[in-house]
């Protein structure tokens, strides 16, 4: 569960923040795993988890890759893995460079078992190197993609889960990571909800300006159960920065005002990995002198 927080997180982290300069941006090329003689992309990144446990300071070259500092814009790591399930275990199979999967020529052979030998050394039996380090989950995609963060991590509607214990895959299960019911709101399209949001915010009848302004950015929550859970403004997280910045009785007028404005949504469920999680959207207002609302989150 602190995985599937901690990835969501970045999900909504990248929603939020996706015009940055930064060249993280840049979406990344995923790994492989073979998997019934299909190479599928994979979305988690098992090797790179290793890397930094044994060289968290590396900003250079590492194992002969050029790894984060010199490596492309889309491949900010430095390289792509390709895993294997054979036989109920999890083996690395690949260290290629960059982008040399879909270069269209074969992959150097050599330098991939060069690097498998400069990390791993003597684990690395018949070509390729047991998991035995790595316990967790990770999905494989199938159909319809419902959420992708603009850089990496991809959320599927249907999904193959793999759960690892030590290297040894515990179970393949299939999974959908959508529950849909006819008396809540799609919410298939992540850019969609900002305005199912703002429309409800408009039929609220809004107490006047020169009382109080609630013109601001807002971090609108939708939780496990497809309800509004949470509601803050998206400058001002702690309470030390409200105080600093607002009067509290415009605040909490503001902050009450939208979640009861909205507590009568209902949302389709939105999972990862088959579990429900929570979504946050930005959605900006700015209100006019006659109570009306503008729409400011595009």
């Amino acid at each position: 569960m602190k995985e599937i927080k901690w990835v969501f997180n970045i999900i909504a982290v990248f929603l939020i923040l996706f015009c940055t300069k930064n060249s993280l941006a840049s979406p990344q090329l995923p790994d492989y795993i073979i998997y019934k003689a299909d190479t599928i992309p994979i979305y988690n990144l098992l090797l790179e988890q290793y890397l930094q446990k044994i060289d968290k300071n590396s900003q250079g070259s590492l194992f002969g890759l050029e790894f984060r500092s010199g490596a492309s814009l889309n491949c900010w790591r430095g390289y792509q893995a390709i895993y294997t399930i054979e036989n109920d275990s999890l083996f690395l199979k690949e260290i290629i460079g960059c982008g040399e999967l879909q270069s269209g020529n074969s992959i150097d052979q050599e330098a991939s078992q060069q690097r498998l030998i400069d990390i791993f050394g003597e684990q690395v039996i018949k070509g390729k190197v047991f998991l035995d380090w790595y316990s967790g989950e990770f999905s494989l995609s199938k159909e319809n993609l419902l959420r992708w963060d603009g850089v990496f991590h991809k959320t599927f509607e249907k999904e193959t889960l793999v759960q690892v214990e030590g290297g040894k895959v515990k179970s393949i299960t299939a999974i959908t990571n959508y529950e849909d019911a006819p008396d809540r709101i799609d919410r298939r399209y992540d850019d969609k909800i900002a305005d199912i949001l703002f429309k409800e915010l408009e039929k609220i009848k809004w107490k006047s300006i020169d009382k109080f302004d609630c013109s601001e950015k807002f971090l609108i929550t939708i939780g496990t159960d497809g309800r509004i859970s949470r509601v803050t403004m998206a400058d001002y997280q702690t309470r030390e920065d409200v105080k600093d910045y607002w009067d509290m009785n415009e605040y909490n007028y503001c902050i009450r005002t939208i979640r009861k404005g909205l507590k009568g949504l209902k949302f389709d469920i939105l999972k990862i990995n088959g579990k429900p999680i929570e979504e946050t959207i930005l959605v900006e207002i700015w209100l006019e002198d006659d109570g009306k609302l503008e729409n400011w989150t595009n």
